[in-house]
């Protein structure tokens, strides 16, 4: 069954993954597996952007694509990334983790200081 199957079965429920099989080797893992968000949009979202990915981002191919003006496209674009959480490859270390640094004596005082007057 491929994503799409599924995601038609499911018609837009949510739902948990609870058994995971690696090809290669066919070893098996069970628990409770979330879907990445990409999985979790309905099957017209997930050939939307997979189509804005494959034209690079260009709105003006988009239009073409699917046959439709570029407010209509902008306003699909806006409503799947209101439904998608940003994910921060990056983010600012959390006062616990400064001073956690700071007391295994892995950055001085005046290093956490300053991370946490300028997280960034």
């Amino acid at each position: 069954m491929d994503w799409q199957e599924l995601t038609n079965l499911t018609r837009g429920q949510r739902f948990t993954v609870e058994r995971v099989r690696l090809a290669d080797n066919g070893v098996a893992i069970e628990g409770e597996f979330e879907l990445p968000q990409l999985a979790q949009l309905d099957v017209e979202d997930q050939i939307f952007i997979t189509a804005f990915v494959r034209c690079h981002g260009s709105i003006k191919e988009m239009e073409r694509i699917f046959g439709v003006s570029y407010p209509t496209v902008k306003s699909r674009l806006n409503r799947i990334g209101q439904v998608l959480e940003f994910v921060d490859t990056d983010p600012a270390p959390s006062r616990a983790d400064v001073i956690e640094r700071l007391r295994r004596g892995e950055i001085t005082a005046q290093e956490a200081l300053s991370e946490l007057e300028d997280p960034t």
